[in-house]
Protein backbone atom coordinates (compact mmCIF):
# COMPACT_ATOMS: atom_id res chain seq x y z
CA UNK A 1 0.00 0.00 0.00
CA UNK A 2 0.82 3.38 -0.71
CA UNK A 3 -0.17 6.45 1.50
CA UNK A 4 0.82 10.42 1.48
CA UNK A 5 1.85 11.62 4.52
CA UNK A 6 2.83 14.71 6.48
CA UNK A 7 4.83 17.29 4.33
CA UNK A 8 4.21 15.37 0.95
CA UNK A 9 5.52 12.22 2.40
CA UNK A 10 5.02 9.23 0.45
CA UNK A 11 4.89 5.94 2.78
CA UNK A 12 4.98 2.77 0.21
CA UNK A 13 5.81 -0.93 2.23
CA UNK A 14 7.19 0.50 4.98
CA UNK A 15 9.78 2.55 3.24
CA UNK A 16 9.00 6.66 3.11
CA UNK A 17 9.98 8.63 0.40
CA UNK A 18 10.23 12.52 0.47
CA UNK A 19 8.17 13.84 -2.57
CA UNK A 20 9.75 16.92 -3.69
CA UNK A 21 8.00 19.99 -5.73
CA UNK A 22 4.99 17.82 -5.99
CA UNK A 23 3.39 20.35 -8.03
CA UNK A 24 5.91 20.96 -11.00
CA UNK A 25 4.62 20.38 -14.23
CA UNK A 26 6.73 17.31 -15.50
CA UNK A 27 4.15 17.13 -19.08
CA UNK A 28 3.47 21.35 -19.16
CA UNK A 29 1.59 20.78 -22.66
CA UNK A 30 -0.60 17.76 -21.07
CA UNK A 31 -0.92 19.08 -17.42
CA UNK A 32 0.76 16.27 -16.03
CA UNK A 33 2.89 17.31 -12.35
CA UNK A 34 4.88 15.00 -10.59
CA UNK A 35 2.25 14.10 -7.97
CA UNK A 36 0.02 12.98 -11.57
CA UNK A 37 3.43 11.01 -12.45
CA UNK A 38 3.25 9.23 -9.15
CA UNK A 39 -0.06 8.30 -9.41
CA UNK A 40 0.30 6.85 -12.44
CA UNK A 41 3.62 4.69 -11.55
CA UNK A 42 1.20 3.42 -8.30
CA UNK A 43 -1.73 2.50 -11.05
CA UNK A 44 0.26 0.84 -13.49
CA UNK A 45 3.32 -0.71 -11.11
CA UNK A 46 1.81 -4.68 -10.78
CA UNK A 47 2.17 -4.54 -14.99
CA UNK A 48 5.27 -2.01 -15.49
CA UNK A 49 7.22 -4.14 -12.70
CA UNK A 50 7.13 -7.37 -14.19
CA UNK A 51 8.76 -6.03 -17.04
CA UNK A 52 11.80 -4.07 -15.46
CA UNK A 53 12.18 -7.39 -12.73
CA UNK A 54 16.31 -8.09 -12.83
CA UNK A 55 16.77 -6.28 -15.39
CA UNK A 56 19.58 -3.85 -16.57
CA UNK A 57 17.73 -0.24 -16.20
CA UNK A 58 18.40 2.95 -18.06
CA UNK A 59 16.55 5.56 -16.98
CA UNK A 60 16.36 9.16 -18.41
CA UNK A 61 16.26 12.07 -16.17
CA UNK A 62 14.45 15.48 -16.61
CA UNK A 63 14.74 17.28 -13.42
CA UNK A 64 12.93 20.37 -15.05
CA UNK A 65 10.04 18.24 -17.25
CA UNK A 66 10.25 17.14 -20.04
CA UNK A 67 10.73 20.62 -21.79
CA UNK A 68 13.99 21.08 -19.82
CA UNK A 69 17.46 19.08 -20.22
CA UNK A 70 18.00 15.45 -19.93
CA UNK A 71 20.17 13.03 -19.23
CA UNK A 72 20.69 9.21 -18.84
CA UNK A 73 21.49 7.47 -15.79
CA UNK A 74 22.38 3.95 -15.70
CA UNK A 75 24.48 3.97 -11.67
CA UNK A 76 22.36 4.21 -9.00
CA UNK A 77 23.28 7.67 -7.91
CA UNK A 78 25.58 7.72 -3.74
CA UNK A 79 22.59 9.65 -2.20
CA UNK A 80 19.84 7.19 -3.24
CA UNK A 81 18.89 5.66 0.13
CA UNK A 82 20.37 1.88 0.87
CA UNK A 83 17.20 -0.42 0.62
CA UNK A 84 17.46 0.17 -2.88
CA UNK A 85 18.78 -3.30 -4.41
CA UNK A 86 21.62 -2.91 -7.12
CA UNK A 87 23.70 -5.42 -9.48
CA UNK A 88 26.64 -4.97 -10.94
CA UNK A 89 27.23 -5.44 -14.93
CA UNK A 90 30.67 -4.39 -16.40
CA UNK A 91 31.77 -2.19 -13.96
CA UNK A 92 28.26 -0.48 -13.45
CA UNK A 93 25.94 -0.88 -10.53
CA UNK A 94 22.28 -0.47 -11.94
CA UNK A 95 19.22 -0.14 -9.29
CA UNK A 96 17.45 -3.32 -9.69
CA UNK A 97 13.76 -2.01 -10.10
CA UNK A 98 11.94 -5.16 -8.41
CA UNK A 99 9.63 -3.14 -6.14
CA UNK A 100 7.26 0.18 -6.00
CA UNK A 101 8.96 1.76 -3.49
CA UNK A 102 12.17 1.74 -5.26
CA UNK A 103 10.03 2.79 -8.73
CA UNK A 104 8.49 5.46 -6.97
CA UNK A 105 12.02 6.81 -5.60
CA UNK A 106 13.01 6.80 -9.04
CA UNK A 107 10.22 8.76 -10.47
CA UNK A 108 10.83 11.01 -7.61
CA UNK A 109 14.20 12.01 -9.35
CA UNK A 110 12.37 11.99 -12.31
CA UNK A 111 13.05 9.47 -14.35
CA UNK A 112 10.42 9.66 -16.50
CA UNK A 113 11.64 6.96 -19.20
CA UNK A 114 12.18 2.94 -18.07
CA UNK A 115 14.48 1.21 -20.62
CA UNK A 116 15.45 -2.20 -20.08
CA UNK A 117 17.66 -4.58 -21.01
CA UNK A 118 16.53 -7.95 -23.51
CA UNK A 119 17.90 -9.93 -20.87
CA UNK A 120 17.98 -10.65 -17.35
CA UNK A 121 20.86 -9.00 -14.72
CA UNK A 122 22.46 -12.93 -13.82
CA UNK A 123 22.88 -13.82 -17.73
CA UNK A 124 22.76 -12.93 -21.28
CA UNK A 125 19.85 -15.10 -22.68
CA UNK A 126 17.52 -13.19 -24.29
CA UNK A 127 14.04 -14.01 -23.86
CA UNK A 128 12.47 -12.59 -26.88
CA UNK A 129 13.30 -11.54 -30.23
CA UNK A 130 12.38 -7.84 -30.84
CA UNK A 131 12.05 -5.69 -33.85
CA UNK A 132 11.92 -2.25 -33.64
CA UNK A 133 10.02 -0.28 -36.06
CA UNK A 134 10.84 3.38 -36.37
CA UNK A 135 9.79 5.56 -39.38
CA UNK A 136 10.97 8.41 -41.01
CA UNK A 137 8.95 10.40 -41.40
CA UNK A 138 5.84 11.98 -38.82
CA UNK A 139 3.07 9.73 -40.57
CA UNK A 140 2.32 7.10 -38.09
CA UNK A 141 0.62 5.09 -41.42
CA UNK A 142 4.23 3.79 -41.70
CA UNK A 143 5.11 2.26 -38.92
CA UNK A 144 1.51 0.58 -39.39
CA UNK A 145 1.58 -1.03 -42.87
CA UNK A 146 5.40 -2.09 -41.88
CA UNK A 147 4.29 -3.78 -38.28
CA UNK A 148 1.33 -5.70 -40.84
CA UNK A 149 3.85 -6.87 -43.06
CA UNK A 150 6.30 -7.99 -40.72
CA UNK A 151 3.38 -9.73 -38.68
CA UNK A 152 2.52 -11.62 -41.89
CA UNK A 153 6.36 -13.12 -42.40
CA UNK A 154 6.58 -14.15 -38.82
CA UNK A 155 2.73 -15.85 -38.98
CA UNK A 156 4.31 -17.52 -42.02
CA UNK A 157 7.34 -18.84 -39.94
CA UNK A 158 4.72 -19.81 -37.50
CA UNK A 159 6.67 -16.99 -34.64
CA UNK A 160 3.86 -15.98 -32.32
CA UNK A 161 4.16 -12.12 -31.58
CA UNK A 162 2.96 -9.45 -29.33
CA UNK A 163 2.91 -5.77 -30.85
CA UNK A 164 3.33 -2.55 -28.44
CA UNK A 165 3.72 1.58 -29.41
CA UNK A 166 7.09 2.65 -28.60
CA UNK A 167 5.39 5.68 -26.69
CA UNK A 168 7.30 7.98 -29.49
CA UNK A 169 6.61 7.68 -33.20
CA UNK A 170 6.99 3.76 -33.97
CA UNK A 171 5.86 0.52 -32.70
CA UNK A 172 7.88 -2.35 -31.61
CA UNK A 173 7.06 -6.10 -31.70
CA UNK A 174 8.08 -9.11 -29.75
CA UNK A 175 8.65 -12.83 -30.30
CA UNK A 176 9.02 -14.87 -26.93
CA UNK A 177 11.78 -17.45 -27.47
CA UNK A 178 12.91 -20.40 -25.38
CA UNK A 179 15.89 -19.11 -23.24
CA UNK A 180 18.73 -21.05 -24.44
CA UNK A 181 19.73 -19.12 -27.57
CA UNK A 182 22.99 -16.27 -27.16
CA UNK A 183 22.23 -12.40 -29.21
CA UNK A 184 24.77 -14.11 -31.97
CA UNK A 185 21.77 -16.72 -32.62
CA UNK A 186 19.10 -14.03 -32.45
CA UNK A 187 20.79 -11.37 -34.44
CA UNK A 188 21.04 -13.89 -37.85
CA UNK A 189 17.15 -14.64 -37.09
CA UNK A 190 16.55 -11.01 -36.94
CA UNK A 191 18.52 -9.84 -39.55
CA UNK A 192 17.69 -12.92 -41.86
CA UNK A 193 13.45 -11.52 -40.98
CA UNK A 194 14.51 -7.87 -41.45
CA UNK A 195 16.22 -8.84 -45.07
CA UNK A 196 13.72 -10.63 -46.49
CA UNK A 197 10.99 -7.73 -45.77
CA UNK A 198 13.56 -5.20 -47.35
CA UNK A 199 13.59 -7.30 -50.29
CA UNK A 200 10.07 -7.69 -50.65
CA UNK A 201 9.23 -4.53 -49.73
CA UNK A 202 12.66 -2.30 -51.01
CA UNK A 203 10.67 1.05 -51.87
CA UNK A 204 8.91 1.73 -48.25
CA UNK A 205 10.95 -0.46 -45.71
CA UNK A 206 15.05 -0.43 -45.14
CA UNK A 207 17.53 -1.55 -42.45
CA UNK A 208 20.06 1.11 -43.53
CA UNK A 209 21.68 2.15 -40.00
CA UNK A 210 22.28 6.13 -41.32
CA UNK A 211 19.16 8.29 -40.68
CA UNK A 212 20.33 10.44 -43.61
CA UNK A 213 20.59 7.41 -45.85
CA UNK A 214 17.19 6.40 -45.21
CA UNK A 215 15.23 8.87 -47.09
CA UNK A 216 11.47 8.55 -46.41
CA UNK A 217 11.82 4.08 -45.75
CA UNK A 218 10.97 3.14 -42.39
CA UNK A 219 13.85 1.34 -40.16
CA UNK A 220 13.59 -1.79 -39.21
CA UNK A 221 16.13 -2.02 -36.44
CA UNK A 222 17.29 -5.80 -35.67
CA UNK A 223 20.42 -4.44 -34.23
CA UNK A 224 19.14 -2.80 -30.98
CA UNK A 225 18.25 -6.76 -29.69
CA UNK A 226 21.66 -7.49 -28.15
CA UNK A 227 23.65 -7.28 -24.68
CA UNK A 228 23.57 -4.46 -22.67
CA UNK A 229 21.25 -2.84 -25.01
CA UNK A 230 17.58 -1.59 -23.87
CA UNK A 231 14.60 -0.91 -25.12
CA UNK A 232 11.52 1.45 -23.42
CA UNK A 233 9.74 -0.99 -20.90
CA UNK A 234 5.82 -1.72 -21.46
CA UNK A 235 4.17 1.07 -19.98
CA UNK A 236 6.89 3.17 -19.46
CA UNK A 237 6.21 6.65 -19.77
CA UNK A 238 7.86 8.88 -22.74
CA UNK A 239 9.13 12.66 -22.68
CA UNK A 240 6.97 13.40 -25.43
CA UNK A 241 4.57 16.82 -25.24
CA UNK A 242 1.39 14.30 -24.96
CA UNK A 243 2.98 12.30 -21.93
CA UNK A 244 2.75 9.13 -24.11
CA UNK A 245 3.33 5.64 -22.71
CA UNK A 246 4.48 2.29 -23.94
CA UNK A 247 1.08 0.87 -24.76
CA UNK A 248 0.84 -3.21 -25.39
CA UNK A 249 -1.85 -3.76 -28.37
CA UNK A 250 -3.81 -6.04 -29.66
CA UNK A 251 -3.41 -6.92 -33.22
CA UNK A 252 -6.48 -6.42 -34.41
CA UNK A 253 -6.41 -2.92 -33.17
CA UNK A 254 -3.44 -1.94 -34.92
CA UNK A 255 -4.42 -0.27 -37.74
CA UNK A 256 -6.58 2.29 -36.14
CA UNK A 257 -4.26 3.35 -33.78
CA UNK A 258 -2.20 6.49 -33.17
CA UNK A 259 0.85 6.82 -29.98
CA UNK A 260 -0.94 9.57 -28.54
CA UNK A 261 -4.33 7.81 -28.02
CA UNK A 262 -2.33 6.20 -24.76
CA UNK A 263 -0.71 8.61 -22.17
CA UNK A 264 -0.60 9.25 -18.38
CA UNK A 265 -4.37 9.85 -18.46
CA UNK A 266 -6.01 7.08 -20.63
CA UNK A 267 -3.45 4.34 -20.07
CA UNK A 268 -4.74 3.36 -16.64
CA UNK A 269 -8.32 2.97 -17.57
CA UNK A 270 -7.31 0.99 -20.65
CA UNK A 271 -4.99 -1.04 -18.43
CA UNK A 272 -8.61 -2.31 -16.40
CA UNK A 273 -10.20 -2.86 -19.29
CA UNK A 274 -8.04 -4.68 -21.31
CA UNK A 275 -5.77 -6.06 -18.32
CA UNK A 276 -2.28 -6.70 -19.19
CA UNK A 277 -1.80 -7.77 -23.14
CA UNK A 278 2.30 -8.47 -22.84
CA UNK A 279 1.37 -10.68 -20.00
CA UNK A 280 1.53 -14.06 -22.38
CA UNK A 281 5.16 -12.72 -22.67
CA UNK A 282 6.14 -14.15 -19.63
CA UNK A 283 4.23 -17.88 -20.10
CA UNK A 284 7.00 -20.52 -20.34
CA UNK A 285 4.38 -21.97 -22.88
CA UNK A 286 4.36 -19.41 -25.57
CA UNK A 287 8.11 -19.44 -25.71
CA UNK A 288 9.05 -20.86 -29.51
CA UNK A 289 12.11 -22.31 -30.87
CA UNK A 290 13.88 -20.45 -33.43
CA UNK A 291 15.99 -24.05 -34.23
CA UNK A 292 14.07 -24.67 -37.84
CA UNK A 293 15.44 -20.62 -38.74
CA UNK A 294 18.69 -21.73 -37.60
CA UNK A 295 19.12 -24.72 -39.28
CA UNK A 296 18.17 -23.70 -42.63
CA UNK A 297 20.37 -20.49 -42.27
CA UNK A 298 23.37 -22.51 -41.54
CA UNK A 299 22.52 -24.72 -44.79
CA UNK A 300 22.58 -21.94 -46.95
Amino acid sequence: MATLTRSHVMEIEGKEIAISNPDKLLWPQAGVSKLDYLAYLLEVAPCLLRYTRNRLLTVIRYPHGVEGKHFYQKNLPAYAPAWIPTAVWENTRYPVLNDLPTLIWMGNQAALEWHVSFHEISDEIPTELVFDLDPSTPDFADAIDAALKLKEVLDELQLPSWIKTSGASGLQVYVPIEQKYRFAETRRVGEFIARYLVDKYPRSLTIERLVKNRGKKLYIDYLQHWRGKTLAAPYSTRAKPDATVSAPLRWEEVPSIHPTQFTVHTMPERLQQTGDLFAPLLSPLNRVSLDPILSFLASR
